[in-house]
């Protein structure tokens, strides 16, 4: 097996020791490994029966479909010959290309679906498959037969960077306070005690990838070809080039075709092919990666991009938080008395909704007065005190949604022509809040109180699908019904 080569240090000890163990504990990539078991050793004919190079391209019809296309490809085919099964298509092609073919298509399906918590994760990873992709249309721009694995060690070569944001958030936190935004990699070997390709590679090892693929994955400078320039080294450029490459194209900046073809330039004497060949092949990635992936279109900032991943997943849990607090209402309300289904309401909305603040105003006839009676959130227990505000009617959105009697959102509370319809309480209490839902509660007609939920900065962009206002209006159904029927219980016993 090839061995790393670099310095051994407690430091570097301990950062490897601790990333096997975060691996350890939370699995590697998704899936990942599972799948290159298979692929690895059918590669190396180990256990042919039950883990046949066929086998394992025909348990995936996509793997099927992409061999059978590279082995009828110009490159491949001879005489027009048409080559209509796998099996004809190992003979043909060998199953090292095969695999290499199985890795680069699993580690793409792998990354593309991660959803990893981490912003800065989520970016590494799709850059990842972009350098993939640039290197695959190179290489076929270069009219070699090793594409595959070209496409392989291009990926991997951002294996450390993925690794670090993946597994340990909290150092990449560090490399970037000590070397800046983009400078990561120079400050590596200080704070963790190897330089991040050396991770990278690390972790290729610790999967037992190829030697052939470990080798490529070296960060090499641009230049000549020198004497002894063999096929590692030419993986090691490419995969180099693509990285680079994918960095530029990353935020689609005027610059960004500029720097390109400075990298092109650079780097074409040691892949062999005219710069303007290279950035006509880059122009096919990005337009591939345009139609195929979520990193289209380019021209949106990955950060927009990442927060709205994370939301789209915060919005998908939420709604099934939304949905399981209405069961869990319909369930409890013969029973509960108004002020418990008011609770589950408040809790229910607090955590479906991801509110900074929420608050459940009762109104009391005798005081003539809403009043806040429960709060959940930043500060809510202070800011309680301050709740309160005469019944009496006054021309603003709270009275508007409790005379509607309908659910109003206030997508910006900001917006200086809106701020005549705020009233001086909230004003004074809860003008740190973006934008609001006001979900009232009313018997009859007539109101007996509401609850109030905001978002602050933190949540730039807010807005209530139609589920989520159909599960708002169950919710305060649930909490309606209860009231109406303690009011039922009241006049009753006030008749007897």
């Amino acid at each position: 097996m090839n061995q790393l080569n670099f310095e051994r240090s407690p430091k570097a000890d301990a950062t490897l020791a601790l990333l096997w163990e975060r691996v350890r504990r939370r699995g590697d990539m998704p899936g990942f490994t599972r799948a290159i078991n298979a692929i690895l050793a059918s590669m190396r004919g180990e256990d042919e029966a039950d883990f046949s190079m066929a086998e394992t391209v025909l348990s995936d019809p996509v793997l099927t479909q992409k061999v059978l296309r590279l082995a009828n490809s110009g490159m491949y085919s001879a005489f027009g010959q048409r080559i209509n099964t796998v099996s004809k298509a190992i003979l043909v092609l060998g199953t090292e290309a095969i695999g290499h073919l199985a890795l680069g298509l699993k580690l793409i399906e792998e990354l593309s679906k991660s959803t990893p918590d981490s912003l800065q994760a989520q970016i590494e990873m799709e850059k990842a498959v972009l350098a993939g992709m640039v290197a695959h249309q190179v290489a076929a721009q270069a009219r070699v037969k090793d594409a595959e694995e070209a496409v392989v060690c291009s990926i991997l070569h951002s294996l450390g960077r993925m690794m670090v944001t993946f597994y340990l958030p909290e150092q990449w936190v560090l490399l970037q306070q000590a070397g800046g935004a983009g400078g990561e990699d120079a400050a590596a070997h200080a704070q963790l005690g190897l330089p991040l390709e050396q991770i990278g590679r690390a972790t290729a090892e610790h999967w037992g990838l190829p030697r052939n693929l470990i080798a490529g994955m070296r960060r090499v400078e641009p230049g000549e070809r020198g004497e002894q320039f063999g096929h590692d080294d030419w993986l090691a450029a490419l995969g180099t080039m693509a990285s680079q490459t994918a960095d530029s194209l990353w935020h689609d900046e005027d610059t960004g075709a500029d720097e390109v073809q400075k990298i092109a330039e650079s780097f074409a004497p040691m892949i062999g092919i005219e710069p303007d060949s290279i950035v006509g092949a880059i122009e096919k990635a990005k337009e591939e990666a345009a139609a195929d992936l979520s990193i289209a279109p380019l021209a949106n900032p990955p950060e927009k991009r990442a927060r709205e991943a994370a939301a789209t997943r915060m919005r998908e849990a939420g709604n099934k938080i939304l949905m399981s607090g209405v069961a869990d209402m319909r369930d409890a309300a013969a029973g509960a008395t108004p002020g418990q289904m008011m609770s589950m309401a408040i809790e229910t909305a607090y955590h479906g909704l991801s509110f900074t603040r929420a608050f459940g105003f009762l109104r009391s006839r005798r005081d003539g007065k809403y009043t806040a009676k429960i709060g959940l959130g930043d500060h809510a227990k202070a800011l309680l005190p301050q709740l309160a505000f005469d019944d009496a009617y006054d021309p603003n959105v709270f009275f508007a949604a409790l005379g509607s009697d309908r659910v109003i959102f206030i997508e910006n509370a900001r917006d200086p022509k809106f701020s005549s319809k705020l009233p001086d309480w909230w004003k004074a209490s809860l003008q740190e809040a973006r934008c609001f839902v006001i979900i009232p509660l009313c018997t009859h007609g007539e109101p007996v109180g509401f609850i109030y939920g905001d978002w602050d900065d933190r949540y730039p962009t807010v807005y209530l699908s139609q589920t989520e206002f159909a599960m708002l209006n169950d919710l305060r159904g649930l909490v309606v019904k209860t009231v109406e029927r303690r009011q039922q219980a009241e006049a009753a016993a006030l008749r007897t």
